[in-house]
């Protein structure tokens, strides 16, 4: 069964087409707009989508699927999932996290999982071996700090996250980048260090700039997010 599954973040609309766990294709874009969709629902018999949207701004996209496939979810607290959500305030939760977790879930059966999702923000979620999700940290990502620290203050220039990065600033440039890299990478090895006995796993866009300057064993698995989205289509698809 083809599924299209759709993540619409802070930044951008991702859209992948999976077969069962396996995606055959992603597709990103900065245009919001439904239209944006159309080739993949023209060359793929897709039976089922699911709209995972933290912008608030999915029922349009929604409704527009439900006129080409049968079978559409859009994400909320309500949706039934394979884990059970304990957070105090369901509501709130960013539907993102929700999907992420469940694909941690999918990956990590019956294991305590430490879920960091490294993109616009860094999320820092606990999963348990009973498939419930605890909660979690909110924290600023790369690109965040960069620009807060270029557009708060009147000189220090905008940094970004290169592929050298000094331990320690010899010019205000390097120290502008070694101080949020490596503030960062001390930030997520606190967590490693918190949690050792869950099994941490990475994803979003700086997951793989991270693993490869954090000491500690960790799994990457890009697209987490998507195999989470396809596992909770499946679970509706046989309630």
């Amino acid at each position: 069964m083809y599924k299209l599954l759709l993540d619409i973040g802070n930044t951008s609309l991702k859209a992948a087409v999976a077969d069962g766990y396996k995606i055959l294709t992603i597709r990103r874009s900065e245009d919001f707009r439904p239209e944006f969709l159309r080739p993949l629902v023209e060359q793929y018999r897709l039976a089922a989508a699911i709209v995972s949207s933290v912008r608030g701004d999915g029922v349009q996209t929604t409704e527009w699927l439900r006129t080409y496939i049968d079978k559409v979810w859009m994400l909320s607290h309500k949706t039934p999932i394979p884990i059970r959500n304990c957070y105090a305030t369901p509501a709130s939760l960013g539907v993102d996290r929700l999907a992420t977790a469940v694909g941690a879930a999918t990956f990590f059966p019956q294991r305590e999982c430490l879920i960091i999702d490294c993109g616009t923000a860094m999320t820092i979620d606990l999963l348990s071996a009973a498939g419930e999700f605890l909660g979690g940290n909110i924290s600023p990502g790369l690109q965040m700090r960069f620009k807060a620290l270029h557009s708060f203050t009147a000189a220090l220039p905008l940094g970004y996250a290169g592929s050298h990065t000094p331990p320690v600033g010899g010019n205000t440039q390097e120290a502008v980048e070694a101080g949020v890299v490596q503030g960062a990478v001390n930030e997520l090895e606190g967590y490693l260090t918190q949690y050792p006995a869950c099994t941490p796993v990475f994803t979003g866009g700086d997951a793989f700039y991270f693993a490869e300057r954090i000491k500690k064993p960790i799994f990457v698995i890009a697209n987490l997010n998507f195999i989470g989205l396809a596992k909770i289509v499946e679970h509706n698809v046989h309630i």
